[in-house]
């Protein structure tokens, strides 16, 4: 069988939206256009042209005075695109400090500073040091201190072999010991002045990289994709809150993407199952944080989640004694309650680490439930014409769907003395625990339902945040811990539905893992053709 190749479709569909503009629309704080930064930039680097050449002049005073830099004239037939009329087309020579090519090294057995090279821009995307080899340190002074890479350098491939063109982000943990990392003579630095996001260049960059590798010039020994091309390639310049915006956005979505191309390179066999896989991969990233790490650098956490989980125990402690108070009403002997304490939780039933901001539960702490019943079949009285009310059971329920019409429907008689008149009202959150363990529907009409499916109600509910976290993360949750056994038996019971473990996170947090998902796995259901 043919090797698959990695589909990179969706990520460059991504980016070229990014990089076109339809990826974010308005933004706060966006006052200053693209030309405007434009002008900004190259007015701030013919200052400091000058103030180095009046440096310059204290040494050598017949130094040439640099010629001041201009905004080049750009051709309507150079255009490849639109862009928003905010934006403006700039050549990336005249937005970055640098765009220079390393020098070439000298090498040692070992040594406090390293030599990048070609390799260490990995094919995988990454940053790979330890391909490095050891620079001599008796060459040192050969560079400049502007030489040494640091945490946000563009590095390019420059030369032929296989690798010319290759895109990079130096966003890389330096060795302990290792004072410096130097690039070599077939790698290009491109560091922009300060007033630009430098991980917009590289994800404007890295979706050219195609266009890249065929810009070398040269023989075919020896292609080369020099400075002066790089420096006037055409780059689309949002202003700096767009261009933040954007990139914030590429980073809450691009995780995702890079787990729908890892998917795809399954076996062909595994086509048919694959968005389910991908949704499955998406979702386990959301129950482990990794889908809002960049959101969380950012947010002010003001409820943790285990100071969420005790205000739901607290709460739920008052009204305990609330509902005692008025039962010795009644009866001066009910029963005082046992007040709820959150329950210990092993550690061999944690199957993953989750952020410090979040905490374990247990499903029956955080929610009160209800199971549902089946009148008898052979008596009709029981069950409903089309005007009944609504009766739900599994095949009813549309895997992660909301439920809008029932097959069945019970008759008055039934609500009244088979339920008691206990209907699951439209917004209830339900879910399956036997045969199909764990599908998941959210009503938008009142309702009874069968005993193989719960109604679930949050103790503590704002704007159905928990609500609609649940409704997301249930159908995986349920899949892993205290419930794989169960699993098996193909049912779960009242025990081990309060016992399921699960991740809580704020409820922001909770928030912005659905606003994620949301976006995300829509494009599954896609994959199915």
């Amino acid at each position: 069988m043919a090797k698959i190749k990695k589909d990179t479709n969706l990520r460059k569909a991504i980016l070229q939206a990014a990089i076109t503009g339809q990826l974010i629309s308005n933004v706060d704080g966006a006052t200053e256009t693209g030309k405007q930064l434009l002008d900004r930039i190259i007015e701030e680097r013919n200052a400091k042209l000058l103030a180095d050449w009046e440096e310059a002049k204290k040494k050598n005073p017949k130094a040439k005075k640099p010629t001041p830099i201009v905004a080049s004239e750009i051709a309507e037939d150079e255009i490849p695109f639109e862009i928003p009329k905010s934006w403006c087309w700039c050549r990336l020579g005249e937005i970055c400090n640098e765009i220079k090519r390393g020098k070439s090294p000298k090498y040692a057995e070992k040594s406090d500073y390293l030599a990048f090279a070609q390799k260490c821009n990995a094919k995988t995307g990454e940053i790979d040091l330890g391909l490095a080899l050891y620079l001599d340190e008796k060459t040192i002074g050969r560079y400049s201190e502007e030489d040494n890479l640091i945490q946000g350098d563009i590095v390019i491939n420059s030369t032929g072999g296989g690798t010319m063109g290759r895109v990079g982000y130096y966003e890389t943990k330096v060795p302990a010991g290792i004072k410096g990392v130097y690039p070599d003579s077939h790698v290009t630095v491109i560091r922009s002045i300060g007033n630009l996001n430098q991980k917009y260049l590289y994800y404007f960059l890295k979706l050219n990289q195609p266009i890249l590798e065929k810009c070398g010039t040269g023989s075919t020994n020896q292609t080369e994709l020099k400075p002066a091309v790089l420096s006037n390639f055409l780059i689309p310049l949002p202003p700096l809150a767009v261009q933040n915006a954007i990139v914030a956005k590429l980073e809450e979505v691009l995780p995702l993407v890079d787990a729908y191309e890892n998917a795809v390179l399954q076996k062909e066999e595994l086509k048919t199952t694959l968005p389910d896989k991908v949704k499955k991969a998406i979702l386990q990233e959301a129950i482990q944080g990794k889908l809002t790490e960049s959101w969380r650098k950012t947010a002010t956490i003001e409820e943790t989640g285990k100071q969420l989980l005790d205000r739901i125990i607290e709460e739920r402690n008052a009204k305990l004694l609330a509902d005692w108070e008025e039962a010795k009403k009644k009866n001066q002997k009910a029963k005082k309650p046992a007040p709820i304490v959150a329950s210990e939780i092993a550690e061999d039933e944690i199957p993953f680490e989750i952020p410090e901001s979040w905490c374990w539960c247990r499903l029956g702490e955080i929610i009160n439930y209800k199971m549902g019943k089946t009148p008898p079949r052979a008596e009709s009285e029981w069950w409903g014409t089309k005007e009944g009310t609504p009766w739900i059971s599994i095949a009813d329920m549309v895997s992660d769907g909301y439920i809008n019409t029932t097959k069945e429907t019970m008759s008055s008689k039934s609500v009244k003395e088979i339920f008691n008149n206990n209907i699951s009202k439209a917004g209830t959150l339900i879910m399956s625990f036997k045969l199909t363990v764990g599908r998941v529907s959210i009503l938008n009409i009142d309702a009874t339902h069968n005993e193989a499916i719960i109604s679930i109600f949050p103790f503590i509910e704002t704007d159905n945040i928990l609500r609609n976290y649940l409704f997301k993360i249930l159908p995986i949750i349920s899949q892993n811990g205290e419930t794989k056994d169960a699993i098996k038996g193909k049912t779960l019971n009242s025990s081990s539905i309060y016992n399921i473990t699960l991740p809580l996170p704020p409820l922001d947090e909770q928030k912005k893992i659905v606003e994620i998902l949301e976006q995300m796995l829509p494009l599954c259901e896609k994959l199915r053709g």
